[in-house]
């Protein structure tokens, strides 16, 4: 079964621990960044390949440790990512991580981890997380080529005037739903909106 509850993070706001410099970790990190630019992550590794310099330096929040794991390192973390090449500092990673309450992801192995970092679509404002529960990435990434493809650039005007519209709305908590599901329900049908709902919309262009 599949147990996942996702959720959407402001990983600006958090600090997150990422171990490894290799090829996996740099594969990690430009995935935060590239959901997140401004993601505050530390990093910890002996070692650092050159792309891994290179994205890094790019990037506003990321500080380099060049050490080895150490548990110290895992001090006013949010969120730890294991992606050494090592699987004892993996399993050490993860271990102690859980000591502290922390949220654990060691890559390419599931069982490991209390979540995961699956396919992200963004257009504006309009934010898509992919998860194929750990079982097959690659269909996650497929997934998310395809919706950037088939998504427009226009759909974040088209949230920025349901917003706008959604901050005249008078009444109660209920009758603001009532009026959004009614404006937006052409959204998931195959006929054009109607005319009102047109109307309503291009008056916040």
């Amino acid at each position: 079964m599949n147990h996942l509850y996702p959720i959407f993070l402001k990983v600006h706001e958090l600090n997150i621990l990422l171990v490894g410099g290799g090829f996996v970790a740099t594969e990690k990190l430009e995935f935060l960044l590239k959901s997140s630019p401004q993601a505050q992550v530390t990093v910890v590794s002996p070692m650092f390949r050159p792309e891994f310099l290179a994205l890094a330096e790019s990037a506003v929040n990321v500080t380099l440790i060049e050490d080895r794991y150490h548990e110290k390192y895992l001090g006013g973390k949010h969120l730890v990512i294991g992606a050494t090449d090592d699987k004892a500092v993996n399993r050490q990673i993860r271990d102690e991580a859980k000591e502290r309450f922390l949220l654990v992801n060691i890559a390419d192995t599931p069982e490991l981890c209390d979540f995961y970092l699956g396919g992200i679509v963004t257009k504006g404002n309009l934010k898509i997380a992919i998860s194929t529960n750990g079982k097959s990435p690659t269909t996650a990434k497929r997934l998310r080529q395809l919706l950037e493809d088939v998504l427009p650039e226009e759909i974040d005007d088209l949230l920025e005037n349901l917003n706008a519209y959604r901050a005249t709305l008078k009444g109660d908590f209920e009758y603001k739903v009532r009026a959004m599901n009614e404006v937006t329900e052409s959204l998931v049908r195959q006929e054009p909106r109607d005319k009102r709902q047109d109307a309503r919309l291009e008056k916040f262009n």
